[in-house]
């Protein structure tokens, strides 16, 4: 028994050896970089955009303002730390304004060694041409509105792998938001400090031949700093275009958050036919017109409309979200004994994606008393407002049901959109939603309610529902002619004084007044690229909330559609293939709203953590939270025994996921390429 204690003690010492003691030639444990960021700001609109792009993929931000006195400053017990025997980098990245914002070299030297000693990257946002950075002097100092600039090869096999090369810059001579830029060639190599530049993104000179740098990479010294030579806010399109790009440099790739490019349109009232503008009363019978005698042809969609769709859809790779009210079809069918677009629809329904839009699109809010304008709700004797009750409610949200059941129409049942929104505040006459709406919603299993993010921003509960807010288009309802929706626009847009309704100068908090258009070509040339943009800088700022128009804008001079082919043909210009537009159904749309949400409250609680080390990733968070992660493609998950499995979902060349904690001590390993 002895001896066999013995020889069970030796082998355990062996193993011990074997396992847990250093060998030759074992290599060391490296340091621990913290995935957090850290942002040093002066205010300025460049370095507070990029900490914004931060903030909306989600990435944690530690933010240092350099205009407050007691700030804290940078030392080398604020940046790293150490934990055991390991070293701690307590951020990953490092955004300044530019390349010396802190007006001591003290500070500036503690940070230039924090970063060569871990390889924490650098950006400077806006900086001025030097040799400081590894450019000459500027050879153009001036704006570039209206320029496009381009990825070089080493961008668009690097940050910008996800653009195709241009980067067309806004056209804001008029307004404040000029553009400006330092534009310089690169140094020769400099052997002294191991310097080197590598353009990422340039211009051509406007004064001269060649081209400028607007970004690109120094190396020196140990220290590697993305220089950014171009002034931009956080919504011209030049920098949305650029801005995840910058996050993925700075983090090499290996972040918390989560970024897409989504686009996802709803129309409305499929089945109801619209009331159309009147052109010369300047208004919408039934809507808003005081003189009887206005009066104007309905709009409605018509069989060949469909087929429109069908193949417009097929076309371009993009599917409609089709608001129904099915009671527009049983008028139909009342007033003319059929209903050729139910019909025509119907054939197609496996085309589409579908939602209830309630049965007949009756107001949902307080009972409208519509003898004034604009209508107010009634009240009782008491002054009570008097609400639509919710067996009103319940009834347009079922019967609806009811009909896409019987039709066989795939409708998800867990989504609506109200008519108008309606039953949600609306100011100034309804300043609380209808407080029979939520019991409804619970009632009848809504879960998604689409609300309109011109008046009510930010998910929120309303009964069992969480709303979706959806962005409103500028192609009015009540439109079906590219020269109604030009009139019309001039009638919102315009001055008193140059034909218009004088809106834009009454409420100039909110509207800006615009020269008329010429109502035979405006639409086309002032309205689509409006619209465009606006899309864009919507599609281009990680935001998955829906847009809207109306059945009217399909009919007709289908007015919609060049919006749609400027907008897609737009983003296919500047995206590669890698990087699609991502279009969801209302359901998906609003589970990634609340993932956001719960996310910020994740990081405002502080309650999850993540470093990497010696190519592992680690990641540390409370259980059962949905945890945003980007890495970089060949990323695996590390499982139970060893085991492996490709991480996430390939976007914009990279690898993505909302990954999902488990456990009482909850932690998530995964393992990525080496740089």
């Amino acid at each position: 028994m002895r001896l066999f204690r013995l020889l069970i003690s030796t082998v355990l010492a062996i193993l011990a050896v074997l396992t847990f003691g250093p060998s030759p030639g074992q290599a060391a444990v490296g340091p621990r970089i913290t995935l957090r960021a850290l942002v040093v700001t002066d205010g300025s609109a460049t370095v507070e955009a990029i900490r914004g792009q931060l903030a909306s993929e989600g990435v944690p931000v530690t933010a240092i303002d350099l205009r407050v006195a007691s700030r804290q400053k940078i030392t080398a017990a604020f940046l790293e730390t150490t934990s055991g025997s390991v070293a701690v980098a307590k951020f990953q990245s490092v955004v300044l304004p530019n390349e010396n914002p802190f007006g001591n070299a003290t500070e500036l030297t503690v940070l230039s060694a924090y970063e060569a000693k871990f390889g924490i990257r650098q950006v400077d946002a806006f900086t001025y041409a030097s040799p400081a950075v590894g450019l000459t002097y500027p050879g153009y100092l001036g704006p570039l509105d209206g320029k496009t600039a381009a990825v070089t090869a080493a961008g668009k096999s690097g940050p910008f792998r996800y653009l195709d090369g241009p980067v067309p810059f806004e056209d804001n001579s008029t307004s404040v938001d000029e553009s400006y830029a330092f534009l310089a060639a690169p140094m020769p190599d400099d052997p002294k400090v191991t310097g080197h530049f590598e353009p990422m993104v340039t211009v051509n000179y406007p004064n001269m031949s060649g081209s400028g740098v607007l970004a690109g990479v120094y190396t020196h010294s140990g220290r590697t700093e993305m220089v950014l030579t171009f002034a931009f806010n956080p919504a011209q399109r030049q920098f949305r275009l650029l801005a995840h790009g910058l996050v993925t440099w700075m983090t090499k790739g290996i972040h918390f958050g989560y970024q897409r490019n989504y686009f996802a349109l709803h129309v409305d009232d499929i089945f109801l036919p619209d009331s159309r503008w009147s052109v010369t009363g300047h208004c919408t019978p039934g809507e808003n017109c005081t003189d009887p005698a206005v009066t104007t042809p309905d709009i409605r969609m018509v069989p060949d409309d469909v087929t429109k769709a069908v193949q417009w859809q097929k076309d371009n790779g993009f599917t409609f979200d089709l608001y129904f009210n099915a009671g527009g079809s049983a008028q139909q069918v009342t007033a003319t004994g059929s209903d050729p677009l139910a019909t025509s629809f119907l054939a197609n329904k496996a085309q589409f994606r579908w939602g209830n839009h309630t049965y007949e699109h009756p107001f949902l809010g307080c009972v409208q008393d519509v003898s004034v304008v604009p209508w107010k709700c009634t009240t009782n004797a008491a002054g009570a407002v008097q609400y639509v009750t919710k067996a009103d409610i319940v009834s347009q949200i079922t019967q609806n049901k009811t009909w896409a059941t019987q039709n066989g129409v795939p409708i998800q049942a867990g989504e609506l959109v109200t008519g108008e929104h309606s039953g949600f505040f609306i100011l100034p006459q309804q300043p609380a939603d209808n407080p029979n709406l939520g019991p409804a919603f619970t009632q009848t299993g809504i879960l998604w309610a689409g609300s309109d993010h011109s008046r009510d921003p930010n998910q929120r509960k309303v009964g069992s529902a969480l709303t979706v807010p959806r962005h409103p288009m500028n192609i009015f309802f009540n439109v079906a002619k590219k020269s109604e929706e030009a009139a019309e626009y001039n009638w919102i847009y315009a001055s008193r004084a140059n034909g218009g309704s004088g809106l834009c100068e009454d409420n100039p908090a909110t509207t800006t007044c615009l020269a008329p258009m010429d109502p035979a070509t405006g639409f086309d040339s002032k309205i689509v690229p409006t619209e465009t943009a606006v899309a864009l800088s919507h599609i281009l700022s990680n935001d998955p909330r829906p847009h809207y128009v109306h059945q009217s804008n399909l009919t007709e001079d289908r007015i919609i559609y060049p919006v749609l082919d400027s907008i897609l043909g737009a983003y296919k210009g500047l995206f590669a293939d890698s990087t699609p537009i991502v279009n969801q159904r209302m359901s998906e749309i609003g589970a990634q709203l609340q993932r956001e949400s719960l996310w910020k409250t994740v990081l405002a609680n502080g309650t999850v953590s993540g470093y990497v080390q010696d190519g592992k990733v680690t990641i540390t968070g409370p259980s059962s939270a949905q945890i945003p992660l980007t890495m970089p493609e060949g990323t695996k998950t590390v499982g139970l025994l060893g085991s492996t499995a490709t991480f996430g979902t390939a976007y914009a060349g990279e690898r993505s996921a909302y990954a999902q904690t488990a456990g009482l001590s909850p932690t998530l390993t995964l393992t990525v390429p080496a740089a």
